[in-house]
């Protein structure tokens, strides 16, 4: 009898091995979501970027962007254009900047786009990336 009950145990056992190793499997666990990177913000072309700006912000800023006297700052040295991220200062040369702002101290309309609305977004962006090639 105890040869027949170390049987029967062992086949219970393996019976319910194999329930065990059959029947339905624990759920996978969740992969942890890798964030993605955020992607880096376009970065604009210095050569047509100074190209837009000689054909539209000279008459204030100058050709070297050093300011004109009583018109436009210098923009080499200028700690507004080094303070604004590139998107943010595409953004103000849309707007641009009236002589009533309390922020501008020349007193000159600086309009918008440098007053050539044929600028689109693109030219904004390589005239960003201009003034940062020349700052100093």
């Amino acid at each position: 009898m105890n040869s027949r009950f170390l049987t029967i145990l062992s086949t219970l056992i393996l019976i319910a091995l194999l329930a065990t190793a059959c029947g339905p499997s624990a759920p996978a666990a969740t992969p942890t979501p890798v964030p993605s990177p955020t992607p880096a913000a376009p970065k604009g072309d210095a050569a047509a970027g100074q190209k837009a700006y000689l054909a539209s912000c000279t008459a204030c800023h100058g050709p070297e962007a050093k300011g004109v006297q009583g018109l436009g700052k210098d923009l080499t040295t200028s700690e507004y254009v080094k303070s604004k991220s590139d998107s943010e200062l595409v953004e103000f040369f849309k707007i641009g900047r009236p002589s009533s702002d309390p922020l501008n101290t020349t007193g000159v309309d600086m309009p918008p786009k440098g007053g050539n609305p044929a600028l689109n977004d693109t030219d904004l962006l390589n005239i960003v990336a201009f003034l940062r090639s020349i700052q100093q």
